[in-house]
């Protein structure tokens, strides 16, 4: 039986780096990790792709303050959608290209996603998120007053504004992605955590200006799915104990378990590996049997054990 993987890969592999950040490189960039998900294809998983955004929405919230003075600003949601389709249609005709030179010649669609979130989750009262280009304290104090932003100083680099990060609650396109998954299509879904919406009373959408985790909303969607395997492609080969210090120590597997422990004891920092394994705990808790955190070079080497970080029920 042809086995369910969702693929959720990081901002390396779109963009590599600030001097790479050009349309072009962008492309370039996602080719490469195009190149090994073909590989997986190739190999008979059915994949699902997911895929942040978050440099591309600074973009755009960019070009939107640049161009204020001549046309209307972009809302948050928008931003969103807009990633949603540009990122799509790359990974849609890179992905395309990289299979049909493998000699398998499957349709890959991207699916515009929506996801619920509870507009009364406490992120919305705690804005977290730092989202768009830096500014010096005046102008942020400008944008606070006028737009009614909040802003916080971040890490001596300037002044940011900050959004929320609410819980992902539901797919609402998931029946459609499952849909085009069973017909033989390759699906990218999900772009940057989803458009976050609401639901009201009669059960009508509304965007709301916040940002989901991906690898939450990656998480969401894989329960849903009843995917064999949660694999999430980010900068590092392998997890590691201690990352960055002398001691550090790299995982080769851990059980769901062992996963908490370490969340608990704070080895797994918020702003970097500590949403994933805490996504992949999540899947665990909603079913899941398996997941895997590599590298986008080492993706096939990791599906046949060879590296990565496994994680296991036991």
């Amino acid at each position: 039986m042809t086995k369910t993987a969702v693929v959720a890969i990081g901002g390396n592999s779109l963009v590599r780096d600030k001097e790479h950040q050009s349309v072009p490189d962008q492309f370039a960039t996602t080719d490469e990790t195009c190149v090994h998900i073909a590989e997986m294809i190739k190999q008979g998983w059915r994949v699902v792709v997911t895929h942040g955004n978050g440099p591309q929405v600074g973009f755009i919230l960019l070009r939107s303050e640049l161009a204020s003075n001549v046309l209307h600003t972009v809302p948050l949601d928008s931003c969103g959608a807009d990633t949603q389709g540009a990122l799509g249609y790359m990974i849609q005709q890179l992905l395309g290209k990289r299979l049909r030179r493998a000699d398998a010649d499957i349709p890959v669609v991207t699916v515009v996603t929506q996801v619920v979130v509870d507009g009364d989750d406490p992120a919305f009262r705690n804005p977290t998120k730092p989202i768009g280009p830096f500014y010096d304290e005046d102008r942020a104090r400008h944008y606070e007053r006028t737009e009614g932003w909040a802003i916080v100083e971040d890490a001596g680099r300037g002044w940011r504004r900050v959004v929320p990060s609410p819980i992902p609650m539901e797919i609402v396109e998931l029946e459609a992605i499952r849909t085009l998954l069973e017909a033989g299509f390759v699906v990218v879904g999900v772009g940057g955590g989803g458009i976050p919406v609401v639901r009201d009373e009669q059960g009508d959408l509304r965007g709301v200006e916040a940002v989901i985790d991906k690898d939450y909303a990656s998480s969401l969607l894989a329960t849903g799915l009843e995917a064999d395997l949660f694999l999430i492609s980010t900068a590092v080969e392998k997890v590691y104990l201690n990352y960055g210090k002398p001691d550090q120590r790299p995982l080769d597997h851990l059980t769901v378990e062992e996963a908490r422990q370490y969340l608990e004891g704070g080895h797994f920092p918020p702003g970097s590996m500590g949403p994933k394994i805490r996504a992949v705990v999540q899947f665990m808790e909603r079913g899941g049997s398996e997941a895997l955190i590599t590298s986008p070079e080492n993706l096939a080497r990791a599906l046949r054990g060879e590296t990565g970080t496994r994680i296991t029920l036991a």
